[in-house]
């Protein structure tokens, strides 16, 4: 299986944050979750890959191709959705087809017409005149129209109500049952990646602490709740953003930790949301 995405030892330092050594790769065909709190580096790995910003060390490449060295070419076969458009409110959606369509070779106004179509999209609208939801999908069909191998998205789905996300992640997975094709999603909302992603890239303080198949990071951890008389405070080194309660504790622990302590405490499957609250908070916590 090729890589669609190479992302070695990148690195770029801030005044307050850095990005150190990330190092991550997406197969052709799948669809990868990019996950971690506000702040991690996950705009600025984004940004680094679109070449929006520069970057201080490492090596990017998007379609087999040197992200610096061929921009040009990359813009053609990459395509990208932010949580809000970066076309003028006051253009109408057919004036966004002829605003970006110069920029593609193989745009196809036929393609784009369908999916307004199929969206519901009216091309005499102006930009400011779309919902959310609607906003999203014009800039889907701007990347689907100009046939797109890769598509970034960046909180595409935030603020839109289920009944939209859900539409919306069945879109994306239809974009991948062509196996050349690959997605890079970076949300919050964890429930999303749980129904379509393959793979999951976690990133903490601007390193990558996990990258890799979604079932392999859910497997690797287990919700652990007791009470606090159940634990011992050496015990206790090994739960990850450990909370207590006035009747209990709970935290995250590394599977493969589950038999050193002690067999009453109640294990559970964490979701995937719960991993990454948890990784985030590191520490002990009391509440």
């Amino acid at each position: 299986m090729n890589n669609i995405l190479e992302i070695n030892n990148l690195s770029k330092n801030y005044d307050m944050f850095a990005l150190k050594d990330v190092s991550f790769s997406l197969p052709t065909g799948l669809i990868m979750g990019f996950v971690g709190p506000n702040g991690a580096g996950k705009t600025t790995t984004i940004k680094s890959m679109l070449n929006m910003i520069s970057y201080d060390s490492g090596s990017i490449k998007l379609l087999g191709l040197d992200s610096r060295e061929n921009s040009l070419q990359i813009n053609e076969q990459v395509g990208v959705v932010m949580d809000l458009p970066f076309y003028s409110e006051d253009w109408t959606v057919s004036d966004v087809e002829n605003a970006v369509s110069s920029f593609y070779v193989n745009w196809d106004s036929g393609k784009y017409a369908e999916l307004l179509g199929k969206f519901g999209i009216d091309k005499k609208k102006k930009v400011k005149e779309l919902s959310r939801g609607m906003k999203v999908k014009l800039m889907l069909s701007v990347a689907l129209s100009h046939d797109a191998k890769l598509l970034i998205l960046d909180e595409p789905t935030s603020g839109l109500d289920p009944v939209a996300r859900d539409e919306l992640c069945d879109i994306f997975s239809d974009f991948v049952a062509d196996e050349n094709r690959s997605i890079l999603f970076s949300t919050h909302i964890t429930t999303d990646l749980e129904k379509i992603a393959d793979c999951i890239t976690f990133i903490l303080g601007g390193r990558i602490i996990f990258t890799g198949l979604k079932d392999d990071l859910i497997e690797k951890y287990m919700l652990c709740k007791g009470g606090l008389s159940e634990i011992s405070e050496e015990q206790k080194e090994l739960i990850i953003g450990y909370r207590e309660y006035s009747t209990g504790f709970e935290g995250l622990i590394e599977s493969e930790n589950q038999q050193t302590l002690p067999k009453k405490l109640l294990f559970e499957q964490p979701t995937l949301e719960e991993i990454v609250v948890f990784m985030s908070k590191g520490g002990r916590a009391h509440e």
